[in-house]
């Protein structure tokens, strides 16, 4: 159902510095790229996640309540995420470790431009 995701950023390069690595480690690479947007993708006809300056100029801002969430093979790839996107420079918002009692086992932080991310498995 979801073609892709897109996040606000008003530094194309730093912000593609910072997921490039991020998601080379989730076999993701880039799909596409313009001057304004980069997308990376894990398989041909998945969902994307991209990056993009605002079309209407004005500076990227992140949404209250908004949350992208990816999803890691196992625990030790959700530990492994979370402890290489802070490497790169993301702030904590949940250190990993289980969420309930249903299985759920997931770490959250926010990246160089203050989008919340969550890195999950089941």
């Amino acid at each position: 159902m979801i073609g892709y995701t897109t996040v606000g950023t008003d530094n194309i390069e730093r912000s593609a510095k910072f997921y490039d690595p991020l998601f080379a480690s989730l076999g993701a690479n880039r799909a596409m790229q313009a001057d304004d947007f980069v997308a990376w993708v894990s398989a041909k006809n998945t969902p994307m996640f991209s990056i993009h300056t605002p079309a209407n100029g004005q500076a990227a801002t992140t949404g209250n309540g908004v949350m992208i969430a990816l999803l890691a093979k196992n625990k030790a790839q959700v530990d492994a995420i979370y402890n290489q996107a802070i490497t790169l420079g993301a702030t904590d918002e949940g250190k990993p470790g289980p969420r309930g009692d249903s299985g759920f086992y997931a770490a959250y932080f926010r990246d160089l431009d203050g989008n919340k991310l969550n890195i999950h498995c089941m």
